[in-house]
């Protein structure tokens, strides 16, 4: 067959768009989907599915399309504008060394980045290995005995500590009390958790003051502290212990290597962040921050904690445990809001400390604090004096009135430094310091008081090291573990690194069909940019000046969001979804207060919605009432009304999601907005299925007033192994003054405080959806948001017969996804979503997601990534486990032998004693096209109920299972 080329210049330069490589089926893939649904287009499609009155008339104004070599050239353009310095103003961020084989090998491979959050532990078991590894890590640095796997970075993680300190202190009081030598965007983020739940704030100067009288229920310290400080707070630990009250200590994982760990003067929960072990820069994120705490507390630790327990053949074998999903499960009485981790992130931290071994950290932080000391030791010889003798790694030096002076001496030098105060220059150093460095800070003070002899490194550094506090000193062992002694090689590291990926099934090998969660492609063109220096080595609080380049790539991804989803202003801040929820309920909030609303504190919430909604809301201060759903999956306006009615004084908001959870584009929804405008709430739209929406409708366009939106979702960021996430939020201009501001940025205070550490919460990932945006432009969105819903279509017409579609709209059309009901074949055969879901890993699969928003159902989620081969490859699938269930149902097999509740199958079971009623072969070839490719899960089914009651969140010794 003769291929037809484009034969003009401009043709040819415009064939083969990216939205041709983004989007999976072929147009003849296309027009057989369509075909089998009965239209003739995308367009009949989109006119047969989404709501007239919530209908785009006129396309998207983007900029048009560009390639992929083209996008990728004006990204380099854009980080050419920023400028990386000697990044020396510390404050929580210092560079590091990502060492090349992590890099490439964790950051940059799709095997890690392409991978969801483990809730199938079978299929996830080399990501969470590296989370166990991530939690034996700060467990033994910080000497506490149950850390989590990563929380979103350490001004939320302190966030969290004070609520978890809440919970479990008996103490009947609101206040307390925070270290007033505490990093100031902790200190802000702080300010703005606690206003909504009560909690009064007392910043205490340590040094200079005692505990205060009156009572209260916790403590926050930080060691070091923001200025460097190292001090001995036993004695307050113990007093705050005496009066009830629970202490909580901020702290850097890389001085806890030399320094004593609060763990062992009674801390209660200690947190940080794990950004200096070999995570960039990222001009603030993502980072991974952390949580211990001491034994007692695990039931309240937020976010994840993974597990060990048993695999339905006795090994030892991984999982989340506790908490897991617990918003899904308590929702307006959860602990926390957060849903999400920074996997990605801690799976770097973990390998960092892997790599180089607890010999190797200790040269590190002792190289660090060598620095550090030197550095001293040449200013107190100018005469500088310093505001600390004891220190680890930041140094407050003193020079009346000149401090800004200095620090602009030392940028044009090429050296940040961080201006204080008038009169105090904080200077910081890391495992990338060098003497130069030092010589260049020395050069700073020496021009601004006027000439004097820049000391000489080497003079100095053949003086004797001035010892640490002996009292502070670190005489426990730590991470002792064979899975940080066995790997300093970059063999060892490769090899282990690759030994843990080829147990996990990420989207590099597979779709991934989960609701909700939109799996879709992450483009490597769209990565390839966050770890070029221009975006990764920029400290967040950099002077603007160079930042010129993030400054131009933010404005413009702002503006972009503002275009498709029809809002006036856009936050980047939030640097996860549940964080954007919180951020935009905060803005509801804060208006209704100045505009005479503030005693409405009513949220209403669907019984659909997503578990986050509702414990976001009673972080924002505010009541959630439910509304019922009708027997379609809609909003039951009835019962909305009626809870209107019965709140109609205190009415804040209504909270829904659009499309609904249940995978329906519901015809009310302007009603619904319509209805809670004239009882003076506002509406917040959650974003979560905004892949459904772009080029077709705008949730600022048909009624809501704010929605957060999931840029690891609809736009690319990948899910990382469930995390790096981004939930920006969305506002119309009455909501736009009170978006999140932030404390070390030039502007008037906000009326919202911060909800993330840095200014722009995870900058350092933005590269990817701006790159998304510009390539796919106008058409290319809509083509994709019409493919996806297509793609669940054609799933939800294929499957229906043999597991019945749950809800659907107008005409029997789904959305982007569909939920299919597995409760009669439960009912009937004793077959359940988790038989289907382990034996959906035989033929390679990832499941769709379980039981949420119904119980017994499983909802699916295409994406427009996937083709048509492997959505055929899927139903496929799908239809031949309904096969195996009907063989069940006629009695073939009991199900408790059959092959769905002993799935999945791993190679050691199958070549071991077999007395099951089905053949090996049927086990592990259920379809003829596995022999070609196929992935063995490393582990059976695993014991949930074991791992939780008995509960093991380290790495457990080889032996620990034998037997």
């Amino acid at each position: 067959m003769t291929q037809h080329l484009p034969t003009s210049l401009t043709d040819l330069d415009q064939a083969s768009p990216f939205s041709d490589r983004h989007i999976g089926p072929s147009s003849d893939e296309i027009a057989h989907m369509l075909a089998a649904l009965g239209l003739g287009s995308l367009e009949a499609l989109s006119d047969a599915t989404v709501p007239k009155a919530i209908r785009s008339l006129t396309g998207l104004d983007l900029p048009p399309a560009t390639s992929e070599v083209d996008t990728l050239d004006a990204l380099r353009d854009i980080a050419s504008l920023n400028e990386p310095m000697v990044e020396m103003i510390g404050l929580g961020y210092y560079d590091t060394h990502t060492p090349a084989v992590i890099r490439r090998n964790v950051l940059e491979s799709p095997a890690w980045y392409t991978a969801y959050t483990p809730y199938q532990p079978e299929i996830s078991q080399g990501r969470l290995e590296a989370l166990l590894n991530f939690q034996t890590m700060v467990e033994d640095l910080t000497g506490l005995p149950v850390a989590g796997a990563s929380l979103l970075d350490e001004a939320t993680a302190a966030a969290e500590a004070m609520t978890l300190c809440r919970r479990a202190s008996k103490v009947d009081s609101s206040r307390f009390l925070v270290d007033a030598d505490t990093h100031p965007q902790t200190l802000a983020v702080l300010e703005t958790r606690a206003e909504p739940l009560g909690i009064e704030l007392v910043p205490i100067d340590l040094d200079n003051e005692q505990l205060p009288q009156e009572a209260f229920f916790g403590v926050l310290l930080s060691y070091p502290t923001s200025s460097g400080l190292l001090r001995d707070d036993a004695e307050v630990v113990e007093e705050s212990h005496a009066r009830g009250a629970l202490v909580a200590v901020t702290t850097d994982l890389l001085a806890l290597v030399l320094l004593r760990p609060p763990g062992e003067i009674g801390a209660d929960v200690v947190v940080g962040s794990a950004q200096r072990f070999g995570v960039p820069l990222g001009f603030g994120g993502p980072h991974a921050g952390f949580m211990s705490v001491r034994s007692g507390l695990e039931r309240s630790l937020p976010g994840r904690l993974v597990g060990v327990s048993l695999d339905e053949d006795g090994r030892r074998a991984y999982r989340l445990a506790l908490q897991t999903r617990e918003q899904h499960i308590r929702r307006e009485k959860a602990t926390s809001n957060i849903c999400t981790a920074q996997v990605l992130l801690a799976v770097i931290a973990a390998m960092y400390a892997s790599y180089h071994g607890p010999d190797g950290l200790r040269q590190i932080a002792y190289r660090t604090h060598r620095y550090a000391r030197v550095l001293a030791a040449g200013l107190t010889a100018m005469g500088i004096s310093l505001q600390h003798e004891d220190f680890f790694d930041t140094i407050h030096a003193k020079l009346p009135g000149a401090a800004s002076d200095v620090v602009e001496s030392a940028r044009r030098r090429g050296v940040n430094l961080r201006r204080v105060d008038a009169d105090t220059v904080g200077v910081s150093t890391d495992e990338t310091t060098t003497r130069s460095d030092l010589e260049t800070v020395w050069a700073a003070f020496c021009e601004v008081r006027g000439g004097c002899e820049v000391p000489d490194v080497t003079d100095l550094d053949e003086g004797p090291p001035e010892p640490l506090p002996d009292g502070l000193l670190r005489r426990s062992d730590f991470l002792s573990h064979e899975a940080f002694r066995s790997h300093h090689s970059e063999t060892e590291m490769l090899r282990y690194l690759r030994y843990l990926s080829d147990k996990d099934l990420a989207l590099d090998r597979a779709m991934i069909p989960l609701g909700s969660c939109t799996m879709k492609l992450n483009a490597t063109a769209e990565m390839e940019a966050i770890s070029w220096p221009g975006f990764a080595a920029i400290h967040p609080f950099a002077p603007s000046t160079q930042t010129r380049g993030y400054q131009k790539l933010i404005a413009e991804l702002e503006t972009w969001l503002c275009e498709v989803t029809g809002y006036d202003a856009v936050s980047l801040q939030p640097n996860a979804g549940s964080q954007g929820e919180f951020a935009g309920l905060l803005a509801i909030r804060a208006y209704l207060r100045d505009h005479g609303g503030g005693d409405r504190d009513v949220c209403l919430i669907p019984s659909s919605a997503h578990g986050t909604n509702a414990a976001s809301a009673v972080m924002a201060g505010l009541r959630v009432v439910v509304v019922g759903c009708d027997e379609h999956g809609n909003i039951d306006l009835e019962d909305l009304r009626s809870k209107i009615d019965s709140h109609a004084e205190q009415l804040a908001a209504v909270m829904i999601t659009y499309p609904s959870t249940h995978g329906v584009f519901e015809e009310s929804v302007v009603e619904v907005c319509g209805i809670v405008h004239d009882a003076g709430g506002q509406v917040y739209v959650d974003g979560a299925n905004l892949n459904a929406l772009l080029g077709l409708a705008k949730p600022g366009k048909f009624g809501a007033d704010v929605s957060h939106l999931n840029l690891h979702k609809t736009f690319c960021i990948p899910h990382g192994g469930g995390g790096p996430g981004v939930g920006p939020i969305g506002v119309r201009s009455h909501l736009a003054p009170y978006l999140p501001g932030h404390p070390m940025l030039d502007e008037q205070k906000r009326q919202v405080g911060p909800v993330s550490a840095a200014p722009w919460g995870s900058a350092g990932i933005l590269p990817i959806p701006w790159a998304y945006l510009s390539m796919m432009g106008s058409d290319g969105l809509l083509r994709a948001t019409q493919v996806a819903i297509l793609s669940a279509n054609y799933i939800a017409r294929r499957l229906d017969p043999h597991f019945p579609v749950l809800y659907s709209g107008r005409d029997g059309y789904v959305a982007h996804e569909c939920i299919v009901d597995l409760r009669d074949i439960t009912k009937r055969t004793g077959v359940t979503v988790d038989d289907v879901a382990k034996r959906l890993i035989d033929y390679g699969f990832h499941a769709p997601t379980m039981s949420f928003p119904v119980a017994g159902t499983l909802m699916i989620e295409p994406t427009e990534s996937e083709s048509l081969y492997e959505i055929d490859r899927f139903c496929d699938a799908m239809v031949a486990i309904k096969g195996e269930i009907d063989q069940i149902e006629a009695g073939t097999w009991q199900v408790e032998e059959s092959p769905l509740r002993h799935a999945p199958h791993t190679v050691a079971c199958l070549v071991g004693e077999w007395n099951r009623p089905y053949s090996r072969e049927f086990a592990a070839y259920p379809v003829a096209s596995l022999r070609g490719q196929k992935y063995w899960p490393p582990v059976r089914r695993i014991d949930g109920a074991y791992g939780d009651r008995h509960l093991v969140c380290a790495c457990p010794p080889p032996e620990a299972f034998e037997g």
